[in-house]
């Protein structure tokens, strides 16, 4: 089944689903060649239907709305199913459609915009760190494939262990590239967060990410980038370096995704 007939008729039973509902369809770039995106909004929530070309993965996902700025791009991955053009068909495509319009059904929303109110609510002064690892997405674009795959693979998700694997090692090359514009851009979103930050979240800027950097040079464009609160958090910081980090367990896999994967086996 050609791939833009299926995402076509999964995206129309959405749409279908969520138009009673008083959402509408927004204009939204389809830029990257490996993936097709359309965008639904009301005044409280976004969700969009991806479709990753190089994963064969088709996703639903949601976020909050603002209003000046429109999505907050904190989404969440509300079903994730795998279709590949060349072995699955309409069948397969309907399921998917079926899956993804009872998620976005009236009963769900009503309980995902309180989620998302409540959210904002807590966010105010207390931001968790997953929330800083999407708001790092705009310094590291490729930290979003990350975030989804520990998402998909990990309850709860493992804030320090990803820390120190996923973003560590990308600020250690960003600040060895010497780019200053993106280097200021990275202190930025660490002031921001660790201001609004919870105690976890500020716990993985000053004891995993700033105290994973190598090197005095590294660290002096780090610190120059830092506002004052921060500089003196890292500073004080430091004493903590070397400290290990219990690991964390992987959860199982949902009934629901080993059902999906049986059902994609049994297609081949």
């Amino acid at each position: 089944m050609m791939i833009n007939e299926a995402y076509d008729f999964i995206c129309s039973r959405v749409y279908e689903a969520l138009q009673p509902q008083g959402f509408q369809k927004l204009n939204v770039s389809n830029a990257d060649n490996d993936e097709i995106v359309s965008l639904y909004a009301n005044d409280t929530i976004a969700y969009s239907v991806i479709f990753y070309a190089d994963k064969n993965r088709m996703v639903l996902e949601s976020c909050g709305m603002t209003e000046d700025e429109g999505p907050d791009n904190d989404w969440k991955a509300l079903a994730t199913w795998m279709f590949d053009p060349e072995i699955n068909d309409k069948k397969d495509a309907n399921s998917i459609a079926n899956d993804f319009v009872a998620t976005v059904s009236a009963p769900v929303r009503l309980k995902t915009q309180r989620q998302q109110k409540k959210k904002k609510r807590d966010e105010d002064g207390n931001v968790d760190p997953v929330f800083l690892y999407k708001r790092l997405v705009t310094v590291f674009p490729e930290l979003r494939e990350d975030i989804f795959n520990e998402e998909d693979c990990y309850e709860p998700f493992r804030n320090a262990t990803f820390a120190k694997a996923a973003v560590v090692p990308k600020v250690n090359a960003l600040l060895a590239s010497g780019n200053r514009q993106l280097i200021t851009k990275l202190g930025a979103v660490l002031n921001a967060q660790y201001k609004n930050g919870d105690m976890d979240c500020r716990s993985i800027i000053t004891i995993v990410i700033l105290n994973g950097i190598e090197g005095e040079k590294n660290e002096q464009l780090m610190n120059e980038a830092l506002d004052e609160t921060l500089q003196k958090s890292w500073k004080y910081a430091k004493r903590y370096r070397g400290r290990s980090v219990k690991p964390e367990k992987p959860k199982k896999q949902s009934k629901f995704k080993q059902l999906a994967a049986q059902n994609l086996n049994e297609t081949r």
